[in-house]
This record gives structure tokens, C-alpha cells and sequence, in this order.
């Protein structure tokens, strides 16, 4: 499959990512999701990914997948949950994988009532699996109210690893979006002071890595149904990206370490490598 950019692994000796494929431990122990975002479409490619997820979960058993926004495109009557969602996963949800949504500009706000999407009726919400403790932010509409929320939770929080997921992205190098600026300049210094390691985000149709910014991990996995094809732009900041095809990502969280890999619509492996937890943001 021919990338319109190539994929630019970064050197572990200088930003302590392990350009390589990694290999999941699969551990009892660890912390093991999946990362779809921009993928309520209905489609046949939004349908393709999701046989890829469900082909991965027999080797790699993730129990969890997390939605970085945009989960039903167009209507969102009964029947779109179905056909953009419930169809698609079945024999995912049917193996009890949970999925936790975000909201993303194209979701109706009801949407946070829907069972399936495990956000409890709340726009932002925080939870915990091991020593992982993840932050939903509704990005769509950071308020004072959504500010002093993640403050707090960051600051009390007491796992191991933070991982923050939302929708529109701090730092992407996609051409009909990039940088929401005006987000990064709200939430980045929180995410700096209170040591978040890793953030995900969509709303670009690509997949990008970027390079550790103040010591925080940024990804966009916006392609899992939608995809803009060569939207690509890469900056001195891009460390990985791919824009050829749909995607999503898998991920496991140890003690240390988090692994990751980014995977096409045809299986094929675009962007991996490990995260060393401290190296960078103790």
C-alpha cells in the first residue's frame, strides 16, 4: 500500500519512543484498548475497520475501546445506532468489550445517554482500569464549569498513567482542520503540571503521531470511518502519519511502558512503538 507520506518513526534516543514493531505482552496485568475515532458513518470501510478490530481481539484481547468523537454521522435516530454502531462491533460488544465515548461536533449531545456509549449522561467524565486512569473532555464546548472539572480530577488523580482522549486535537498536522490553538492554550498547561502522559484526539480523517510536546504524547486517530485522503501536511513536529486509508489503533498500558500500534483498514501495520512512562513527563 503506497503512503502519501512515509512513515517517520522517531529515534528512541532522543525522544524515547522504540521506532519498532512492538509486541503486546497481552498480560493479565496490563491495561489493553482500542482507539477509533470520526467512525459512525455506516459505511463499508467503517465496517472493513471493525472486522479488522474483531480479527485483533482473538490474538490481542482488549477490553475496551475508546471513541475519540464523531460516533454517528448525519441522523441519529434508533436505527443510525444500530446501522453506525451496534451493527458494526456486535461481535465485539457481543465479547463484552465496553466502549467510552467522547462527543465530537457531529453527535447530538443526547447522545451521552446511550448505554452502549458508557458516558453516564455526562458531556466529560473520568474512570479507571489498573493503573491507568483515563479523562473524557467534551471539546466541543470546554466551559469554566468543564475547566475547573479537569483540573480537579487531574490533580487528584493517583494512578500510575493519564490519559486524556477528546476530539478536536491540540497539535495535527491535518490540512482541513490542524492545531485547535485556542484549545491547546486552555488545556496544555493543566496537562503539563499534573504529568498526563498521553492524549488522544480526532476530528482530522488521518492518523498522526506527533513528536512529545512539554513532555506529552499527542496522537490523532480521526480515520476509523471518515478519512481525508493525502490531508497530510507534515511539520517539523509530525513524528508519524498516515493518510492512505481507514485506521485505528491498539494499545496496551504496563507497569513502565505503553505499546502502540496503528492499523489500516487492510491490516496492515502503519505507525507502532513504546512509550516509557517518566522518561519525559515523571
Amino acid at each position: 500500500m503506497r503512503c502519501a507520506l512515509p512513515i517517520l518513526l522517531v529515534l528512541g534516543a532522543v525522544w524515547k519512543v522504540v521506532a519498532q514493531a512492538p509486541a503486546f505482552t497481552a498480560a493479565a496485568d496490563s491495561v489493553k484498548f482500542a482507539v477509533i475515532g470520526d467512525n459512525g458513518t455506516g459505511d463499508r470501510a467503517q465496517y472493513d475497520l471493525a472486522q479488522q478490530m474483531v480479527a485483533l481481539h482473538r490474538t490481542f484481547p482488549f477490553d475496551m475501546v475508546i471513541m475519540l468523537g464523531d460516533n454517528i454521522y448525519g441522523s441519529q435516530h434508533p436505527v443510525d445506532f444500530v446501522e453506525k454502531f451496534e451493527r458494526p462491533y456486535k461481535p465485539l460488544l457481543d465479547a463484552g468489550v465496553r466502549f467510552y465515548a467522547s462527543l465530537g461536533n457531529h453527535d447530538n449531545d443526547k447522545n451521552r445517554f446511550y448505554a452502549a456509549f458508557n458516558m453516564g449522561g455526562e458531556r466529560y467524565y473520568t474512570y479507571a482500569r489498573k493503573n491507568v486512569r483515563f479523562f473524557v473532555l467534551d471539546s466541543d464546548s470546554l466551559d469554566p464549569k468543564q475547566f475547573a472539572w479537569i483540573e480537579g480530577a487531574l490533580k487528584n488523580a493517583t494512578e500510575q498513567w493519564k490519559i486524556c482522549y477528546f476530539h478536536h486535537p491540540l497539535y495535527s498536522d491535518g490540512r482541513r482542520h490542524g492545531s485547535q490553538v485556542e484549545l491547546r492554550v486552555m488545556l496544555e498547561p493543566l496537562f503539563v503540571t499534573y504529568g498526563v502522559n498521553i492524549v488522544f484526539a480526532g476530528h482530522d480523517h488521518i492518523y498522526e503521531r506527533l513528536k512529545p510536546q512539554k513532555g506529552v504524547y499527542y496522537f490523532v486517530s480521526g480515520a476509523a470511518g471518515q478519512l481525508r485522503k493525502g490531508d497530510i501536511r507534515p511539520s517539523a513536529m509530525t513524528a508519524a502519519a498516515f493518510d492512505e486509508d481507514q485506521s485505528f489503533m491498539l494499545v496496551e498500558v504496563g507497569t513502565a511502558e505503553a505499546t502502540f500500534e496503528a492499523i489500516s483498514r487492510a491490516g496492515q501495520i502503519v505507525d507502532s512503538g513504546v512509550i516509557h512512562r517518566g522518561e519525559l513527563n515523571p
